[in-house]
């Protein structure tokens, strides 16, 4: 099977739609999660970002190096970062047995990025439970 590639502005994100605990200690089962309006999951893969037009091209000078047509504005979300979306944008796929969502960038209303200390502490967790 080859590879997934996300296209434009959208994002994958593994959806975190396990259960909830109240404040007073009520566990919610995941289906009363799935009526809530904002979802949550980490960013997996994104796409290559906004269509723009590239001002660098010109059709008047076959003497210049070729150059796109067109530009890509990157998006803010990265792979890792941990996603809130307007779940009703969302689209659910099943991917080699795994459930994930699409949505458009827009959709997204906040990231929390992992600072680079989290990220050094989490693979040298990983690593120490290998031995």
């Amino acid at each position: 099977m080859g590879q997934l590639i996300i296209t434009g502005d959208r994002v994958l994100i593994e959806p975190h739609d396990g259960e909830k605990q109240t404040e007073s200690g009520l566990v919610l089962p995941a289906t009363v999660a799935e009526r809530d309006k904002v979802g949550s999951g980490r960013v997996i893969r994104v796409g290559p970002g906004y269509l723009t037009a590239n001002p660098e091209y010109s059709e008047g000078e076959p003497w210049a190096a070729n150059r796109e047509s067109v530009r890509y504005l990157p998006l803010q979300a990265q792979p890792g970062d941990f996603a809130f979306f307007v779940r009703k944008e969302a689209v659910e796929i099943s991917y080699r047995n795994k459930n994930y969502v699409i949505v458009h960038h827009s959709a997204i209303l906040a990231l929390e990025r992992p600072s680079p200390d989290d990220i050094l502490s989490n693979i040298e967790d990983i690593l120490e439970d290998e031995d």
